[in-house]
């Protein structure tokens, strides 16, 4: 049984369970925070503490709602278990919690004032997934972003009490470029589940067709193709920098550690010659330890400022 048929099986639809208490919806939230594998750590040794639980149950729902659709049986049953989920997240709101996840996330959402909002556009973005495979362009590549990557972003600013419209853009950018480099990272994951992130005006620019995979990928016009995409994303990236400065001190090592990450899988993907088809990039626990250092330094020795500069935004 994966961890994920674990899940479902004590926690989907179909199971039982007694509502837990607030605290042991957190410590279940936390649990699968700690035993997720991402590219880095949700919560760092620098988050407060009082806003591990908060993190963790924000985590919690995202992660449910992303098995819920890369891990079902079929397009039609992850549907089926999103709309489960969406209609959790609707009782939620009105007060009406039982999983472990929304009974957690209801005091979250109190205490933040968070809205509905961006937690229901991230369940867009996992029905897309079920019910489109491939983008044409660009720009329907950025739209899928606006809901699968955006909202987390926003939601962090809520957690550190810094919303804002000016905010917003800056942060938007920044999620984008990380989901980009996670798309990046796992073509060849992706392929493999029936999905191509890779605009398809994109492999016609280097004279490919998203057809070809995987048969091109090892073609030097595959490899151009990739370290074209690699360019937008660390552009967005550099572009989403200033949003470090609009959280609170003691939130600004973990944010500018989020864009440290992505920029380094992105630097990973450039050392192997932008091949990730063969060897996905993977950040080593002491590669981490030094950005998350890093990260620290910048913030409290050289007092670095992340202000607006003229940074280049892909088109």
């Amino acid at each position: 049984m994966t961890p994920f048929q674990y899940q479902l099986a004590n926690y989907g639809p179909n199971a039982s369970w007694q509502t837990p208490s607030q605290s042991d919806a957190y410590a279940y939230c936390q649990d699968l925070t700690s035993a997720t594998y991402e590219n880095f750590s949700v919560i760092s040794w620098f988050l407060p503490t009082e806003l591990h639980p908060h993190f963790a149950a924000i985590y919690a729902y995202c992660r449910w709602a992303d098995d819920l659709a890369d891990h079902a049986t079929s397009d039609a049953e992850g549907l089926t278990l999103l709309a489960w989920w969406e209609e959790q997240l609707e009782s939620c709101y009105q007060q009406d919690a039982h999983h472990p996840v929304f009974v957690a996330l209801r005091r979250t959402i109190r205490e933040f004032k968070i809205p509905i909002t961006p937690l229901r556009n991230l369940l867009i973005a996992f029905r897309q997934d079920q019910t489109k495979k491939r983008y044409a362009t660009y720009r329907e590549l950025l739209a899928y972003c606006r809901n699968s990557a955006d909202p987390v972003g926003r939601l962090v600013l809520y957690l550190g009490r810094c919303y804002s419209p000016e905010a917003v853009v800056y942060s938007d950018r920044v999620s984008t470029g990380l989901q980009l480099a996670n798309f990046w990272q796992d073509v060849r994951r992706d392929f493999e589940i029936g999905r191509v992130y890779i605009p398809a005006e994109d492999f016609e620019q280097f004279g490919l067709s998203v057809d070809d995979m995987p048969n091109c990928t090892e073609t030097d016009e595959f490899r151009q193709l990739m370290r074209y995409q690699v360019r937008r994303a660390d552009q967005l990236l550099a572009a989403g920098e200033p949003i470090i400065d609009f959280f609170p001190k003691n939130l600004k090592v973990d944010i500018a550690l989020f864009v440290r990450g992505g920029q380094t899988i992105l630097q990973q993907i450039k050392a192997q010659q932008f091949d990730t088809w063969e060897r996905r990039p993977h950040v080593r626990k002491r590669t981490k330890f030094n950005l998350l250092m890093k990260a620290w330094w910048e913030i409290h020795v050289r007092r670095k400022t992340f202000g607006p500069e003229n940074y280049e935004v892909p088109a």
